[in-house]
């Protein structure tokens, strides 16, 4: 089976516009941005989704978060207002899947979303 996208990104197979990278952890700015800031944060391992982190994943998931935090910070909207989220299965609006988080901000969050 070919490698999701995500995972060609993490491996600087596959081009984007990377914000932040470390051993465990990639940032880039999503290729079709429903806000001005709009950042995926994705983990170098693949995981399909929050419903199949094992427990070993759990410490990812934290540095995933503190990532999501450092990018809000960096791109100036920590202050302001940030919606971190992430959609699990097509009915929810997954369309990759790899575990990935949005970090958006830079206007008004409308609730609901969709």
């Amino acid at each position: 089976m070919e490698e999701c996208i995500f995972c060609k990104i993490t491996k600087g197979e596959m081009d984007a516009e990377v914000v932040y990278s470390d051993d465990r952890v990639v940032a880039f700015r999503d290729i079709n941005p429903q806000a001005p800031v709009h950042v995926l944060v994705v983990p170098r391992k693949h995981v399909r989704s929050v419903f199949d982190l094992s427990p070993e994943d759990y410490d990812l998931l934290g540095r995933i978060f503190q990532v999501a935090k450092r990018v809000s910070e960096e791109e100036g909207i920590a202050g302001s207002g940030v919606r971190i989220l992430t959609n699990v299965e097509r009915g929810a609006g997954q369309s990759v899947f790899h575990l990935h988080f949005h970090v958006m901000g830079g206007r008004q969050m409308h609730w609901p979303p969709g």
